[in-house]
């Protein structure tokens, strides 16, 4: 189970979309997550990466907590293609991502 809402996460995707203007926000926004928020995070966009399938949610979570080595706001700011992997994996969860980025900008 997710243990971030996946209207936070729709809206690190919008931002990231517009790098470089916001990298500091989202720096900020992602750091001030707690652990278990941030160990979602990262495991959502591992399932948008294909690293694991969303079956293995729980799998994923456990070992973004295991793996945190560095901040997490260092790691996925360096996945270019960020915003791409965190859509792809809330809706490999079953979210609908428009619906999600249309509540976000409300």
């Amino acid at each position: 189970m997710l243990e971030i809402s996946p209207s936070r996460i729709a809206r690190i995707a919008i931002q990231a979309r517009e790098l470089p203007a916001t990298e500091a926000v989202i720096r900020s926004y992602i750091a001030d997550l707690n652990t278990d928020e941030q160990a979602s995070l990262v495991a959502v966009m591992w399932i948008g990466r294909e690293t694991f399938d969303a079956e293995d949610l729980s799998e994923a979570i456990e070992t973004a907590k295991a793996e945190a080595t560095a901040p997490t706001e260092d790691y996925l700011m360096g996945e270019t293609m960020l915003a791409d992997y965190l859509e792809a994996g809330l809706e490999a969860l079953g979210y609908d991502v428009e619906d999600l980025e249309d509540e976000h900008l409300k």
